[in-house]
């Protein structure tokens, strides 16, 4: 109870500059660890809904019936299956048209798949890089409110004709804080950057895997027309 104290008051005897510092490090903290949490539910939502999702698709069900049971939810459609609707969606649309070229509704469907890919790949990597901007900087604003406050403190060491220990400790302790506090906000965002990173990385090649697959199923049942 006696550190949280001196703490408190280490922050409230400081400059302005240094608790505008300190401020803007534990806003910077509370916001990554919202995301880190929150990407922390989403990638195993998403992990939880591939494998579910990979299951119905291989499990030798039609195509035409699992469209039409992920079409009634196609708003909460997430990773995998709305990937797939996007893509079987426009390659039913097209292989209704007279005189379609196998081909073209290949691609058509293709193109589908690629454009709900990049949604997705822009929905889950979404804030991703705020954690890696927190832990590149965090560090870099603390040490300047520790330079700042050092730099008050032996200014006012020199206007002193007797210079004590007690005079220069609690204005570097006030100074110090700010980085205690840089990397107190860096440390779990790069932990969480470089976690996550990987993560999407996997999520990603999925995602890509599962086009290739889906693209010479689609491709085989064009040209079995």
């Amino acid at each position: 109870m006696n550190g949280e104290l001196s703490i408190i008051e280490l922050f409230l005897g400081a400059s302005l500059l240094v608790k505008l510092v300190m401020f803007i490090l534990l806003m910077a903290s509370v916001a990554s660890w919202v995301i880190i949490f929150e990407k922390w539910l989403m990638l195993r939502r998403a992990r939880a809904n591939a494998k579910i999702f990979e299951e119905r698709f291989w499990s030798g069900i039609d195509l035409v019936d699992l469209y039409r049971q992920l079409s009634k939810e196609v708003e909460t459609l997430e990773g995998l299956p709305s990937i797939f609707t996007a893509g079987f969606g426009e390659f039913a649309r097209l292989r209704k048209q007279e005189g379609a070229d196998p081909m073209s509704i290949v691609e058509g469907a293709q193109r589908a798949m690629r454009v709900a890919m990049s949604r997705e790949a822009e929905r889950v990597e979404s804030r991703v890089a705020f954690l890696a901007t927190v832990g590149s900087t965090s560090p870099y604003i603390g040490l300047f409110g520790t330079v700042w406050g050092i730099m008050n403190s032996f200014r006012a060491l020199g206007g002193s004709t007797q210079a004590t220990l007690s005079m220069v400790a609690p204005g570097i302790a006030e100074a110090l804080i700010a980085t205690a506090m840089g990397l107190f906000a860096a440390i779990p965002a790069v932990i969480a950057y470089n976690r996550y990173s990987h993560s999407l990385d996997r999520i990603e090649n999925q995602m890509e895997t599962f086009n290739d697959e889906f693209s010479s199923l689609l491709q085989r049942q064009a040209y079995s027309r």
